[in-house]
């Protein structure tokens, strides 16, 4: 399969683009340092905090699918992820790309947007402890981040295109075990951790998978 993977020398993207092209995949990367990349693919130097569409034009060229892997690295970054989206999926129109899987977070399908400013109170895969302690937490301390998560899904929404996007609970940097949990259009009842490198497995997994198209996927172990 021929990939373009967006933010590759980012935790996720590092594990999915050295898993893609284990795989044999024929990978394209999309990177602020082509000098950081962990693996001699094909790179394109592009700043998505610009959001400039051309700029992705010639990665997007021939592909048959975008893994995005892009989020903010802190919260003053907040605002990247939906504006670099935008640009991504603007990009795909029009080089003839369809299929679209980018990272999220688990609190999101609780988060208010423009696009979904009445949002479900609760997620109906959390239980009693992440409902009521461990989320509202984290959505006071990340504020920013989850509200630019939340403003991205709107953006793959509205795109037209074949989109997933994967919804994981808490990143570790522990190794790849593959035994991970996931869910449609729901987070999962106990799951509290997933490594970076079953996240990015995970994302590889669902390109080629149509019953994920226009859902969200919880994962977690």
């Amino acid at each position: 399969m021929r990939l373009a993977v967006i933010a590759a020398t980012g935790g996720i993207g590092r594990h999915l683009l050295e898993q893609a092209v284990d795989a044999g995949h024929d990978v394209k990367a999309v990177v602020r340092d082509p000098a950081r990349l962990s693996r001699p693919v094909s790179a394109f130097t592009a700043d998505l905090s610009a959001a400039d569409s051309a700029a992705l034009e010639p990665a997007f060229e021939g592909v048959d699918a975008v893994v995005s892997c892009l989020g903010p690295r802190s919260g003053s970054e907040a605002g990247v992820t939906w504006r670099g989206t935008r640009a991504i999926t603007l990009a795909m129109k029009t080089t003839g790309v369809r299929r679209l899987v980018v990272v999220s977070a688990a609190p999101v399908g609780t988060v208010a947007s423009p696009g979904r400013p009445s949002p479900p109170r609760h997620d109906p895969g959390d239980g009693v402890v992440m409902r009521n302690l461990l989320y509202p937490v984290l959505k006071a301390v990340l504020r920013k981040t989850y509200a630019d998560l939340a403003r991205m899904e709107d953006v793959l929404r509205d795109s037209g295109l074949d989109w997933t996007a994967v919804r994981p609970v808490q990143l570790t940097d522990k190794p790849l075990t593959r035994t991970y949990r996931t869910a449609f259009d729901r987070n999962l009842k106990g799951g509290r951790y997933i490594s970076r490198a079953d996240v990015a497995h995970c994302l590889l997994n669902l390109v080629d998978r149509p019953e994920s198209v226009g859902r969200s996927v919880g994962l977690a172990y």
